[in-house]
């Protein structure tokens, strides 16, 4: 990455005028202004079979985006194929017949970053941002995918992969609400409509999926007509289309993807529903069939959401929750889909609150909002928000939701790569007129009302099918050729070469993956430093991107800073500064914020707090305004301590339901004691208790002892100049001087390492077990451990890491495992997380043990990974710093760890020397197998007889569902 940064238009975000850092605040920019200012230059092309190809030119860091989007999804699944599309895009990354093995061993690499691939109602995609220099690897990575699957899907992936979509499957439905859209989709839409089943799709489904069916799968909808290809970044169309010609040209067409007919269903008249779940918090949900994202009324429909559940400030939220109390949280808005939509509304009732009554006034509110709509300044806050938050998105090349993505999904669903601005343009225009005329049009039809309560949940609906593999192809499946198009011949697509070998007259020797040429060493952006007039520190970068500017207030505290006994202070403390100060209370502090498309929010990690401000640089002076009154100003004001109080309450109650929330409760203080200070809650929420008994008073005290001139420094990325910052920030926060005493952290004695032992949390009708277990490790977090991280990403931290690779892809019990070198200021330690399928619960446990058994003397990290993994690093470096929230990122780790504002500059050259022997060195007397404690969460009945085997202590903790009482604020 260079020092030296782009203007803004190389990025074609246009810049605003420089920020006025004067006492008085401007006025918030216009948003029709703010909407001019988005754009992506492009340009596009088309080879002859048919593949789309767009190319955007982005010179601030050398790095490419390769997204490539196919016009295939579940709403294209057959009845008894639901989730092939999810499953095919599993298989897409278990290698193809010139790249064999798992495509994560090759994007890693070649230094790919925020690589991945999903699937859902409308597409599937696959994205990767990778060096500049690795450009002709990542296209025939893809190309290969594309034009030479077939020859390397094996039934013994095709199991795997079951397998692990099922317990992906799993891992959401046995989370709370797990199984409300299920109920959802079989009320709103037909069985046979696209859109009426899950992208997951069906157990039985996933089960029968043979071989055929899959190969059928990829033959119908993966030839290159199908798909859309982005490369977006560090390159131009002059480079890339000799490219492109020669990995993709030579890849005949597939079956022409036809329009799928999907109706907007109106139910014909209204229905209500009550699930049971092992909640702690009724949840009512409202629904509606929408039309599509091409749809006029689809945009009208997204603010008309918004305002009413979807802002800080919204009719909901301000009713529901600040006003009547009657919620603890709402939420509503739209899901845009490229056929269909839906219109959501989510009611969190407030413990202790009938939810008939609760009911009954939101019908009530969302008759009233729905006859009357929507005030131009609700309109105008809307869309100043979803367009800040557009400008944001683009800053990066791709991603989720970078300019890849705006290009690529404009062009597969609308056939117009600049959809993207027409949409914000439709936003800027809209009116409360249109708003309201829309919602009076799709809204007044009959709606689906669901209700969860707290309550046994129905059996869990395991694969009632034999093995996979069991099903045949339905002679239906294929559609009759269109016209002109010849019949798809199982010889003309991949799968009919020989592995090595490429069409006649292909240009590509696919013998070999090309080299990646020379990637220089990371320049870390130039990070400047300056002072207040009180002495408060100011780190700096500037990037000049976006036109928005990044600033984060770090105090030295953390949840470690919470006072003993009182478990819980800092959260609820954190959670009232922006529910009012003493000039504004909390709505008009919301709509302050969402007028200037400014985003205020704070959070905490073990060892520090931070306050941070979000803005478009055009109106960075009032926002910094907000941030100031916020930071410094906080009302606490006794209703809202109520308020805040019954919220969070609300959250730990919902933790004790959850497996991730019940195991991040158990094993810290087991781990490191009560009386440590890292022996608290991953969540720093709280004890019920504590949190009940809470004063203002106390939240006053510790807000004066914590946050204060002397604990905080300032972290600034933006396309400001420093001098601004500077000015700006002085003029609010200069004559800021601390209250009081100041606090110092709870010391704790030095952490025991505990037993090992199984800690056996039962949670009922659990189709899976989540297993998180972690022994202390001798270390602190201020050391220099790069060695270990790097081994540890061997091991455990990174997909291709032994423990992931054998549960998952091996044997396909888990979605995901991973061990952690957790590290905060003070006291380390290694933490696994492993979900697996219930019936795997004790031989999971014993794999586990025996992978980093084997790392550490059997079989001993390799030459073949120490490679792979240090020149992956390397080349990820460029990448990993393209955006101002990753340089903000690093500029934080780097103060709070005590290193140089180089460190970054020099990482590459500390990786290179890192040996095989280094990496094994780092593990031994470090990872020890046989001292984790173990705490699983999941059905005892199941779980118990399995854990016995095991030869460890086994111990059974309750954890009770919380009961409206235990969760009441008042």
């Amino acid at each position: 990455m260079r020092k030296t940064l782009t203007a803004c238009v190389a990025l074609a975000i246009l810049c605003l005028p420089t920020v006025v850092p004067a006492a008085r605040d401007a006025k918030p920019v216009a948003t029709s202004k703010l909407v001019k200012t988005v754009t992506i230059p492009h340009e596009q092309f088309t080879l002859p079979n048919g593949l789309r190809v767009i190319v955007h030119t982005d010179r601030k860091a050398p790095v490419v985006a390769a997204s490539i989007w196919y016009d295939v999804g579940s709403k294209h699944e057959p009845k008894g194929k639901t989730g092939f599309a999810h499953l095919f895009e599993h298989l897409m990354f278990n290698g193809s017949e010139n790249s064999p093995g798992d495509f994560f061993e090759p994007l890693q690499k070649i230094g790919a970053t925020d690589f991945n691939g999903t699937t859902w109602y409308d597409r599937t995609n696959y994205f990767q941002n990778v060096p500049k220099a690795a450009l002709d690897a990542i296209l025939f990575l893809e190309s290969d995918r594309m034009g030479h699957l077939l020859g390397a899907v094996t039934q013994e992936k095709l199991t795997n992969q079951i397998g692990v979509v099922q317990n992906e499957k799993r891992q959401g439905d046995n989370q709370p609400y797990g199984m409300v859209e299920y109920a959802q989709t079989a009320a709103l839409f037909p069985a046979d409509h696209p859109y009426g089943h899950s992208t997951i799709g069906s157990m039985d489904d996933l089960t029968g999926a043979t071989l055929e069916d899959v190969k059928a799968w990829f033959r119908q909808h993966y030839g290159p007509n199908n798909a859309v290809l982005v490369l977006a970044g560090d390159v131009d169309v002059k480079t890339v289309r000799p490219l492109v010609e020669k990995y993709f040209g030579d890849i005949p067409r597939g079956p022409q993807q036809q329009p799928v007919a999907a109706p907007v269903p109106t139910l014909p008249a209204p229905k209500t529903e009550t699930l049971k779940d092992r909640v702690a918090t009724v949840r009512l949900y409202r629904n509606w069939a929408l039309p599509g994202m091409a749809d006029p009324d689809a945009v009208p429909l997204d603010i008309g959401g918004t305002v009413l559940g979807g802002l800080s400030s919204s009719r909901l939220d301000n009713l529901l929750v600040r006003q009547e109390k009657l919620a603890v949280s709402v939420s509503a808005g739209t899901y845009s889909f490229a056929q269909m939509g839906m219109f959501e509304v989510t009611v969190n009732v407030r413990p202790g609150v009938d939810p008939d009554k609760v009911s009954a006034r939101l019908d009530q509110i969302v008759a009233d909002y729905i006859k009357t709509g929507p005030t131009a300044d609700e309109v105008n806050r809307a869309v100043t928000r979803e367009v800040s938050g557009r400008i944001g998105g683009l800053e990066s090349v791709g991603g989720f939701g970078g300019k890849a993505v705006a290009l690529a999904e404009g062009a597969l669903y609308m056939k117009d790569s600049e959809f993207y601005k027409k949409n914000l343009q439709a936003f800027a225009q809209a009116t409360p007129q249109q708003v309201t005329a829309a919602m009076q049009k799709w809204l007044t039809r009959p709606v689906y009302a669901l209700r969860v309560i707290p309550g046994e949940r129905e059996a869990y609906q395991e694969s009632a099918s034999g093995k996979a593999g069991s099903r045949t192809l339905a002679p239906s499946y294929f559609r009759a050729p269109a016209e002109g198009e010849q019949p798809l011949a199982p010889a003309a697509r991949a799968g009919s070469q020989p592995a090595t070998a490429s069409p006649a007259g292909s240009k590509v020797d696919r013998t070999k993956m090309p080299d990646v040429g020379p990637i220089a060493d990371l320049d870390f952006p130039k990070v400047e430093r300056a002072h207040l007039k009180n002495g408060m520190a100011i780190v700096y970068s500037r990037r000049t991107a976006v036109p928005k500017t990044q600033v984060s207030l770090s105090f030295d505290a953390g949840y470690a800073a919470d006072p003993k006994g009182r478990l819980g202070t800092q959260s609820l403390m954190l959670a009232l500064l922006d529910e009012g100060t003493t000039t504004k209370d909390s709505t008009a502090l919301a709509e302050a914020q969402e007028r200037l498309g400014a985003t205020i929010s704070s959070g905490a990690s073990l060892d520090r707090t931070s306050v941070g401000l979000s803005a478009l640089s055009a109106n960075l002076s009032p926002s910094l305004s907000l941030f100031a009154d916020v930071v410094r100003n906080p009302a606490f004001d006794a209703k809202e301590v109520e308020r805040l109080r019954a919220q969070q309450l609300a959250r730990i109650a919902s933790e004790l339901t959850q497996p991730s929330g019940m195991a991040g409760r158990v094993l810290p203080p087991l781990l490191f004691g009560k009386d440590h200070p890292y022996g608290i809650a991953f969540s720093g929420t709280g004890e019920a208790d504590t949190v009940k008994s809470l004063t203002r008073d106390e939240l006053v005290a510790f807000h004066k002892a914590w946050f204060r001139p002397e604990k905080g420094t300032f972290f600034v990325v933006s396309d400001q100049p420093l001098s601004a910052i500077v000015k700006a920030l002085d003029a609010r926060f200069g004559d800021w001087k601390g209250e009081g005493a100041p606090e110092a952290k709870r010391a704790g004695s030095a952490p025991v390492q505990p037993k090992p032992r199984i800690i056996l949390v039962n949670r009922p009708d659990s189709p899976q077990s989540l297993i998180l277990g972690g022994h202390l490790l001798p270390l602190k977090g201020t050391q220099e451990v790069t060695t270990l991280l790097t081994a540890n990403e061997i091991l455990g931290q990174n997909f291709l890491s032994r423990l992931n690779m054998d549960l998952r892809e091996t044997k396909g019990w888990s979605y995901g495992v991973n061990g952690t070198v957790q590290r905060p200021e003070g006291d380390m330690a290694y933490i696994v997380s492993a979900p697996v399928q219930a019936n795997r619960t004790g031989e999971s446990i014993t794999a586990l043990v025996g992978q980093m058994k084997s790392i550490l003397s059997g079989k001993p990290i390799t030459d073949e990974e120490r490679n792979r993994t240090v020149d992956g690093n390397i080349r990820e470096l460029p990448g990993s710093f393209e955006t101002g929230a990753a340089v903000m990122s690093g500029m934080q780790r780097n103060a709070y760890l005590g290193r140089s504002d180089d460190y970054y500059d020099t990482l590459a050259s500390r990786y290179r020397a890192m040996t095989t022997a280094d990496l094994n060195a780092a593990l031994k007397g470090i990872i020890k197998p046989d001292d984790f404690l173990w705490v699983v969460v999941g059905d005892a009945k199941i779980v118990r007889p399995q854990l016995e085997k095991l030869g460890l202590p086994l111990e059974d903790m309750a954890i009770s569902l919380p009961t409206p009482d235990s969760v009441r604020g008042e």
